[in-house]
């Protein structure tokens, strides 16, 4: 049986982060910036999207946590500047044809013997059920662990691949929508077409808990490594 738990929980498994220069490659709105901050590393969070940098920039800052504007196929840091770069929910947002570009640009600007951790969701459960008439990602999220393995294959080490379940809770449809805009203003036409049938799948699908609206979400990550000179 897959192993419940949370994102963050998962991470902090697999990963020493005190102390760490860390980099996190499309950093949303800033929550494990904030996260890993709290835990005492050093935070740099990359986002190419101007609501999600103004969102997470509208946090009060937990400790010397920045963010920077850009992509992750040109990423705008010295070689060797980070012991660990992380892509959380975000390699699948790099358009495909520069998913490699991403990949070995975090292993350019990671120090040796450094760590790449990748997170992807998998296509499957409630949350990518409900989620996939407004952006369906399968096969973007497809050839995402495709380019991991072929970065494997060309000299990245795998350290490990593991899975694990997770859940995502929502105040309401409304708090869903704001968040899905937020991350691609591009989901708004979908939003304004089938607004009635979302909100019905989402009031069928989720989950009500003490926490809100919950949806469940299989999780995979690739831990790697570097071992150049």
């Amino acid at each position: 049986m897959t192993e419940i738990t949370t994102d963050t929980d998962a991470l902090t498994k697999l990963l020493t982060t005190e102390g760490m220069d860390i980099l996190d490659i499309g950093s949303g709105d800033g929550n494990l910036v904030r996260f890993l901050t709290k835990q005492g590393a050093t935070l740099t969070g990359l986002e190419c999207g101007a609501a999600q940098l103004e969102a997470a920039k509208s946090y009060a800052l937990v400790g010397e946590e920045a963010y920077v504007e850009g992509v992750a196929q040109q990423l705008p840091f010295a070689d060797n500047s980070f012991d660990i770069s992380i892509f959380f929910n975000s390699l699948h947002h790099v358009p495909v044809e520069y998913m490699p570009v991403a990949i070995a640009e975090a292993e350019r600007v990671t120090r040796p013997k450094g760590m790449i951790y990748v997170a992807e969701p998998i296509a499957a459960g409630s949350g990518y059920e409900f989620s996939a008439p407004i952006d369906d990602e399968a096969t973007v999220r497809a050839v995402a662990y495709d380019c991991v393995q072929n970065a494997i294959a060309a000299g990245l080490t795998s350290v490990c691949e593991i899975f694990y379940d997770t859940v995502y809770h929502y105040r309401d449809f409304e708090a869903f929508k704001e968040e899905m805009i937020r991350i691609d203003p591009t989901r708004l036409v979908p939003f304004e077409t089938m607004e009635t049938d979302l909100q019905i799948a989402f009031n069928r699908l989720g989950i009500l808990d003490e926490r809100g609206i919950r949806f469940d979400q299989p999780m995979r990550v690739n831990l790697l490594t570097t071992h150049r000179i």
